[in-house]
């Protein structure tokens, strides 16, 4: 799990996260969207693949990036632990 909150620690790799909301995307739009090489972009979505928040899925010539359920999942059930102890308001904006 370190390395998944190390993953979303960066604001990069968290819009790229919010991006993929959209649809599963190939690394080039990925890129389309933020003013870094594409080394940079690459280097990214590996960190968000160990911490196992997106899926790569090799189409043709393309690697396919798409959010991971299941890693989401994790985090979501390490939030949750602490639910218990606060009361939190019912969020107005879903994602």
């Amino acid at each position: 799990m370190e390395i998944t909150f190390k993953a979303i620690n960066d604001p990069t790799r968290r819009e790229i996260l919010v991006f993929l909301i959209g649809g599963a995307q190939n690394a080039g739009e990925i890129a389309k969207q933020f003013s870094m090489s594409k080394p940079s972009i690459s280097h990214h979505l590996d960190l968000l693949k160990q911490g196992n928040l997106i899926l790569a899925e090799k189409k043709g010539q393309y690697i396919i990036y798409s959010l991971n359920r299941s890693g989401f999942e994790l985090v979501h059930a390490w939030f949750q632990g602490f639910a218990q102890y606060f009361e939190f308001p019912k969020p107005k904006i879903r994602l």
